[in-house]
């Protein structure tokens, strides 16, 4: 998960539990005032595997996260995540560009 601040969470799915009657869980830390606020907020949440590349969108720049470089930003479910790197900070969205190429059925 990412927020407009530059701030980047990755946890495996596993850690996300289902919850019953449409509970929702924490995925990401961000201080009570600023969400009150509506200064920090959530952008995006993609899952990806452990080969995935990350595509970071800022503006009219780009930056690609290799799977190395996304292990900086790992920890536990609900924390408070890494800032992205400066001028990348103010993400408008995010890409997953997957390594394992998917073929249509019958070939």
């Amino acid at each position: 998960s990412v927020t407009n601040e530059g701030r980047m969470l990755m946890f495996p799915l596993t850690d996300l539990p289902r919850l019953a009657r449409g509970k929702g869980n924490k995925v990401i830390s961000i201080p009570s005032a600023r969400v009150a606020d509506r200064v920090e907020f959530v952008v995006a949440i993609a899952v990806l595997t452990n080969k995935d590349t990350l595509t970071v969108h800022a503006g009219r720049r780009h930056h690609n996260l290799k799977p190395s470089d996304l292990e900086h930003y790992q920890g536990e479910r609900g924390r408070r995540g890494n800032k992205l790197p400066r001028g990348f900070q103010n993400v408008d969205r995010i890409e997953v560009i997957s390594k394992t190429s998917l073929k249509p059925e019958g070939e």
